[in-house]
């Protein structure tokens, strides 16, 4: 008797275990599938939009005439649409040839600081900022030896991302330190609401982004973030997100290996 209850205890316990694994693949499924789901959903929103605008400044071009003024108006709306089709496409390719970026040209040792100015006022420009006004640099000269393509990713999508995010105005500290066990500390800060700790490991994965792309002010793939993840670790590093001590905002800081600069 006592060896059939045993036997029955262990069989019930493993029941319980294969219930309870097969719950949690379901529920990552489930989250899968919702992340998935609001991909397309923003994805959709992101290219129909631009379009949409630009048939109707062209149709409105074609169909009346307009004043110099409002044709160099509809003009500069336009390229910010294209602009806006271009960043959205080129993120999209990039999450299909992660592995690939960057692989036709050899590792070079990159000057830190010119190529964080050089992400910065692409960002800037992209969301229409001042960059004297956005951006603050303390940076520690500092070397990495890497594929600029790869480089430039991590960190232009990063900046983007502070500014997207940050408050009104955006305000962006970028700070960069050495240390003696030749790694490579930058951190971006920024002025925003901050990311909850809940999320802080799930921002960096495919697809996901906080909230309904029906509620959502801002617009984006929920791919940039894994891109940049993605590549810190194919360069040996690592990437975190902290709160700014006693401020609102973010910290995003990557570690990378490198050396100290002259």
């Amino acid at each position: 008797g006592w060896g059939a209850l045993i036997i029955g205890v262990i069989i019930f316990a493993l029941i319980l275990v294969g219930l309870s694994f097969y719950l949690f693949l379901m529920i990552k499924e489930v989250r899968l599938n919702q992340r998935q789901a609001n991909f397309v959903d923003s994805v959709t929103h992101e290219l129909k939009s631009p379009i949409a605008s630009l048939k109707l400044y062209l149709e409105t071009l074609e169909m009346r005439p307009v004043t110099e003024d409002q044709r160099g108006k509809f003009y500069r709306v336009m390229d910010q649409e294209l602009d806006r089709l271009d960043h959205l496409i080129t993120q999209l390719l990039e999450v299909g040839r992660i592995d690939a970026i960057g692989d036709q040209s050899d590792p070079e040792d990159i000057l830190v600081e010119s190529m964080l100015r050089r992400c910065g006022g692409t960002a800037c420009a992209h969301h229409k900022r001042d960059e004297s006004e956005t951006v603050t640099y303390d940076v520690q000269p500092a070397i990495l030896h890497a594929r600029p393509l790869v480089t430039e990713t991590i960190f232009r999508n990063l900046m983007d991302n502070a500014i997207k995010y940050a408050g009104e105005p955006p305000k962006v500290e970028v700070s960069v330190r050495v240390t003696d066990r030749g790694r490579v500390i930058t951190r971006i800060a920024d002025n925003g609401a901050g990311v909850p700790p809940e999320l802080r490991k799930r921002i960096f994965g495919m697809f996901f982004r906080g909230g309904s792309e029906l509620t959502r002010r801002q617009k984006g793939t929920g791919l940039g973030l894994y891109i940049v993840s993605a590549l810190v670790r194919q360069m040996k590093g690592r990437i975190s997100v902290h709160d700014r001590p006693g401020q609102s905002g973010s910290i995003f800081e990557v570690d990378l290996p490198g050396r100290r600069g002259e």
